[in-house]
């Protein structure tokens, strides 16, 4: 049986939210995991339970477009440079890692204070 398009697109969130569920259970360090899509919109994400969100609505939805802005301009560098493996940004209170496979964009936020950073990096990769 053939599936609709609005078949696949429901599949696809599905395995996107488990996707964010299995790196949330990597470490108790993760606080948010997410998939965003290259017009920066949010497909499935989920803060860590009894967490608070560090950012408000419009700040998340500004965060999402500039980082897929900045994936999409990336993707024209690839030739030259190589496929953009993953993105850090260290900031005072979290660390942020960004991939990206198959044009969307996945979003984890990781506690500042996490030392086996690698490792979740590593993890996360296996998973998507």
């Amino acid at each position: 049986m053939i599936k609709t398009p609005a078949e696949k697109w429901k599949d696809a969130v599905i395995k996107y939210r488990k996707q964010c569920q299995s790196i949330l259970k990597l470490s108790n360090s993760i606080r948010y995991a997410g998939v965003v899509n290259a017009h920066g919109r949010t497909l499935t994400g989920m803060v860590r339970p009894n967490l608070k969100p560090l950012l408000k609505s419009e700040q998340v939805k500004n965060e999402f477009f500039i980082l897929s802005t900045l994936v999409s301009l990336r993707k024209d560098t690839a030739d030259s440079i190589g496929k953009l493996e993953h993105v850090l940004l260290q900031h005072q209170k979290v660390t942020i890692l960004i991939l990206q496979k198959n044009d969307v964009t996945y979003y984890v936020s990781i506690n500042r204070k996490e030392k086996g950073l690698d490792k979740i990096i590593l993890l996360i990769k296996k998973i998507i």
